[in-house]
């Protein structure tokens, strides 16, 4: 009998004595877990398969990031300029961060923004700044930003996306913008999402869909999407993300613009509002690789800093994990990470084919531990408001109950292994270079892509290749690369080793430079 009609008809079976047993009162609703249960039937198969996960535990590992950077200089453009005019003309930086506010509303139809700030809050902000020698004078004094809305930032509400209001505004910010801030930086709004964070496609119920500025009619990629699309259309150079399996990358390369996962709690996560605790990761999205590598630096507590210039690629050893991550992909994703690679080549990198032993676990062990850890977050704003949570974001939160402990401790068990197995692909090579997404920006309201003649539902279309990298807590960088057959940007994913997110920026900014795309709004 097929996988389908006996596991999952055996979890709905009990799905409602287990609501019952959890007091959550909407067992009606368990038509609904079925079919969402049948979306992830392959994930489900293969965690069920899985005999031996429990043989050691995954901890997440705790990076020390390596040196590497260095300070800008008076040739570093993009964010460092900016910040340089502010603080050297006087009224620049309102000019800065009004500009960026008026962009933000010419541009409303984008729904990049939960809530935006006002003239007056961004005068009050400035003041601010101002009574503080360190931001006055700091590597970011002016330069308006973007923050998404699952961070806490003092005078704003933080609503995650959500339909439920919390009382008032925070009263402190998150510890990753409180150092941007106590840097310079103006927060002109708080970047749209999709719900909870627990989604690709950032079509809020609540506060509209955000649309991608390069192409009307295609999602801009989640959880990040207002993040995203904030810096493609240009209203900010550079934004606040998380990633929990791609949250930061996939918008990145659907808005063609650069978006970094550090090493895991390379940045904290204080004051973020978590999805899965184990998984979730802060990272900046920017047009630039200097501009994110700067945001960066600062977010992670260190001296304003940009990645080291390299001159060539000669000799850095790449590593193309093709088995899993180049199989399949839509035609015009392969024509553009091959030129990519060709490009890199000629510039001196040595490609080695390598292989990570149970990569293709990757989705079943990231689906039970973000089912499992998601729930058990939300559970109590699930019990008593779930009218609040749009439809897809509460069925997801629901079938979390249903996940059993057994298959939890089994996928961190495998979780630990994979991360062994990365760790000992990444010794033979210096980096790792896949695709990002294995095809182009979909369409709204998609539920499957075509990727090489296979219609993969969207879910596996867009995080299959970025989720490993949380399982792991690897950096990853995801850049613009080139353009698919629809015109929306293809985006070239680079990994490096825990704790080495340093190096991993300089040899991302060489390619950058290699492949010279350009921002994507001109």
């Amino acid at each position: 009998m097929p996988f389908r009609s006996t596991v999952i008809r055996h979890i709905m079976r009990i799905a409602k004595e287990v609501a019952a047993l959890h007091r959550y009162p909407f067992p009606e609703r368990s038509t609904l877990w079925e079919a969402r249960l049948g979306l992830n039937a392959r994930e489900l198969e293969c965690i069920e398969a899985l005999t031996d996960g429990g043989a050691c535990h995954y901890a997440p590992p705790r990076a020390t990031l390596l040196p590497g950077g260095v300070r800008p200089d008076g040739g570093v453009s993009g964010i460092a300029e900016i910040a340089r005019a502010a603080r050297s003309r006087p009224g620049s930086a309102e000019d800065f961060a009004l500009q960026a506010l008026e962009r933000a509303r010419r541009q409303r139809s984008l729904n990049a923004f939960t809530a935006m700030a006002s003239e007056d809050g961004i005068a009050a902000q400035l003041d601010e700044l101002r009574q503080d020698v360190r931001a006055s004078h700091g590597p970011l004094f002016g330069v308006p930003i973007a923050v998404k809305d699952l961070m806490a930032v003092k005078g704003f509400l933080r609503t995650g996306g959500s339909g439920l209001r919390p009382g008032g505004p925070c009263d402190r910010d998150a510890l990753a913008v409180a150092r941007l801030r106590q840097a310079g930086a103006v927060v002109v709004g708080m970047a749209n999402l999709h719900e909870l964070a627990y989604g690709i496609t950032s079509a809020n119920p609540h506060f509209g869909a955000v649309a991608n500025p390069l192409g009307a009619g295609f999602i801009p990629g989640g959880s990040s999407g207002g993040s995203a699309a904030a810096v493609a259309a240009g209203i900010v150079r550079g934004a606040v993300g998380t990633d929990t399996a791609g949250s930061i990358r996939i918008p990145a390369a659907c808005c063609g613009v650069v978006g970094f996962k550090p090493s895991y709690d390379a940045v904290s996560r204080r004051g973020a509002m978590d999805l899965g605790p184990s998984l979730d990761h802060v990272g900046p999205i920017a047009r630039s690789v200097d501009d994110a590598a700067l945001l960066f630096s600062i977010m992670a507590g260190q001296a304003a800093q940009v990645p080291q210039r390299l001159a060539r690629l000669q000799g850095i050893r790449i590593g193309l994990p093709k088995r899993y991550f180049f199989e399949p992909l839509a035609s015009d994703v392969r024509g553009a990470v091959d030129a990519s690679i060709a490009a890199l080549k000629a510039d001196g990198a040595v490609f080695k084919e390598v292989d990570v032993p149970g990569i293709d676990r990757g989705a079943a062990l990231m689906y039970v531990t973000l089912c499992s850890e998601a729930t058990a977050v939300h559970w109590r704003r699930l019990a008593e408001a779930p009218g609040t949570l749009g439809e897809d974001v509460r069925t997801r939160l629901e079938i979390g109950q249903l996940m059993p402990a057994l298959w939890y401790v089994r996928a961190q068990g495998a979780r630990a292994r994979l991360a062994l197995d990365m760790g000992a692909a990444m010794a033979e090579v210096d980096f790792l270079l896949t695709p990002t997404l294995r095809a182009t920006a979909p369409r709204m309201g998609a539920d499957t892509v075509d990727v090489g003649g296979t219609a993969l539902p969207l879910h596996a279309a867009l995080t299959g290749l970025t989720l490993p990298f949380n399982l792991t807590g690897f950096p990853a960088v995801s850049l613009p690369c080139g353009y698919g057959d629809t015109s929306m940007p293809v985006g070239l994913q680079i990994v490096g080793g825990i704790g080495d997110d340093w190096r991993l920026l300089a040899v991302s900014k060489r390619i950058e430079e290699l492949l010279d795309l350009g921002s994507p709004t001109g």
